[in-house]
C-alpha cells in the first residue's frame, strides 16, 4: 500500500513537471540557447564586448529556467524507476532512498512552480535588502537585527551570496540600519514579497519588569541594477561624505575615513557603505546601491501613477504591517496579506520563509489575474 502511494506521488510530480515544461516553454528556450551558444563559438565573438555580454546574459537567464527543470525531471524519472524496481523486489535501502527522494523532489517542483508566479521584468535579478527599525529604541533595533539574520539565513539556505553593504550598530544592542546584497537568480523576485513593515510581539528581554512589547521594522527591497539598465545620475546632485567605519574591523577602524555616504539631494535618498578597507571600493558599492534605489523609486512612481488611475492605490506605512511575528502569549507568524499562519516561529526566524513568500506570490497572481 505504501509503495502504491509513493508511485502515485512520483507520477503526480511527473505530471506537474510536464505541465511546467509547457508553461516555461522549455523546448523554445533550449532552441534559443543552442542558437546563442553557436554565436558564442563564432570567430570574432568578443570583438563586440557589449554585444557578447548581452548574448551571454540572455543565455544564462534562459538556463536559469531550463537547468532546474531538467535536473528535477531527471530526479523524478529516477524515482519512477526506483518504484518499478521495488515493485519487483523488496529492498529496504532502496525504499528509504525513494521516500527521501520524493520529499526532496516535491520541494523542488514546488519551488519551480513558485517561479512561475514571479512577476515583473526584473524578477530574475539579485536583490538589495535594507532594514530599518521603527520607533521604540533598543526593542525595535533588536528586532531589525533579528530580521537581518532571518534574511541572511534564507539566502544561505538557497546558496545565494550575501554581503553586508552597510551596517550601523546600535549602542545598546541591535542595529540602526543594514543593507544586504543578496546575490543570486530570482533573489529580487522572491524577496519583493518581504517589502513592507514587520511587527514583533514578545516579552521584552530588555524590560526588567517582563512586560510585553510590540516592535516594528521596515524592509525595502531593490533589484540590483546591472549595466543593461541605464540610470541617469548627475554628479552635481550628489553630496559625498567620508567617515570612519563604526563596525568591527581591527586596527583599520577609526584610523582612516574609508566609509562613504552618498546623498542624492533631489530625492533625499541616502546610501552608505563601510565594509571595504578602500574608500574607492566603498564609493563604488555605494553608487551601486544608489542606482538600485533610484531605479526602484522610478518604478514605484510609475506604478503609483498607474494605480491612482485605476483607483486602487495602496501604501506601505507604519501601522499597516504585512506580517506579525508573535512570541508571547502564544507563538505564531501571520501574514496579513494572505492570512497564512505558521506556528513554528523559530523556524521562520531561522530563514524558513519560503511558504510565506510562495503564498504571497500565489495571492498576487490571483489579484493580477
Amino acid at each position: 500500500m505504501e509503495l502504491a502511494k509513493q508511485k502515485e506521488r512520483a507520477e503526480a510530480l511527473r505530471g506537474r513537471l510536464d505541465e511546467l515544461r509547457g508553461i516555461f516553454e522549455i523546448p523554445g528556450k533550449l532552441s534559443r540557447i543552442a542558437e546563442l551558444e553557436k554565436r558564442m563559438t563564432a570567430p570574432g565573438f568578443w570583438n563586440d564586448h557589449d554585444g557578447a555580454r548581452e548574448v551571454i546574459g540572455e543565455a544564462n537567464r534562459l538556463r536559469s529556467w531550463t537547468r532546474p527543470w531538467d535536473s528535477c525531471s531527471s530526479r523524478v524519472d529516477d524515482l519512477l524507476e526506483m518504484a518499478a524496481l521495488l515493485d519487483e523486489e523488496d529492498d529496504a535501502e532502496l525504499a528509504a532512498e525513494l521516500a527521501s527522494g520524493l520529499a526532496a523532489a516535491e520541494r523542488e517542483v514546488a519551488e519551480l512552480e513558485s517561479r512561475n508566479m514571479l512577476r515583473g521584468e526584473h524578477a530574475h535579478r539579485s536583490a538589495l535588502v535594507t532594514i530599518n527599525p521603527g520607533a521604540g529604541g533598543t526593542e525595535s533595533q533588536d528586532w531589525a537585527q533579528m530580521l537581518m539574520r532571518m534574511y541572511m539565513r534564507w539566502a544561505e539556505q538557497h546558496d545565494y551570496g550575501v554581503e553586508v553593504m552597510d551596517l550601523l550598530p546600535a549602542e545598546e544592542g541591535g542595529i540602526k540600519s543594514a543593507t544586504l546584497d543578496i546575490d543570486g537568480q530570482f533573489a529580487y523576485g522572491y524577496l519583493s514579497a518581504e517589502r513592507g513593515v514587520h511587527r514583533l510581539v514578545r516579552i521584552s528581554p530588555f524590560d526588567s519588569q517582563g512586560r510585553r512589547h510590540t516592535s516594528f521594522a521596515s524592509v525595502f527591497v531593490y533589484p540590483v541594477v546591472d549595466d543593461d539598465i541605464e540610470v541617469s545620475i548627475n554628479e552635481e546632485e550628489l553630496r559625498i561624505d567620508t567617515f570612519r567605519a563604526s563596525g568591527a574591523g581591527g586596527q583599520h577602524v577609526n584610523k582612516t575615513d574609508s566609509a562613504v555616504r552618498i546623498t542624492h539631494v533631489p530625492t533625499g535618498i541616502v546610501v552608505a557603505c563601510q565594509q571595504e578597507r578602500s574608500q574607492h571600493k566603498n564609493k563604488s558599492k555605494a553608487m551601486k546601491m544608489l542606482q538600485a534605489a533610484l531605479y526602484q523609486r522610478a518604478v514605484e512612481e510609475r506604478e503609483a501613477r498607474r494605480a491612482e488611475l485605476e483607483g486602487s492605490k495602496t501604501k506601505i506605512e507604519w501601522g499597516r504591517q504585512i506580517r506579525s511575528y508573535v512570541l508571547q502569549p502564544y507563538k505564531m507568524v501571520k501574514d496579513h496579506r494572505t492570512n497564512l499562519e505558521i506556528g513554528n516561529v523559530d523556524a521562520v526566524l531561522d530563514g524558513e520563509i519560503d511558504g510565506l513568500i510562495q503564498a504571497f506570490l500565489r495571492e498576487s497572481g490571483r489579484t493580477a489575474g
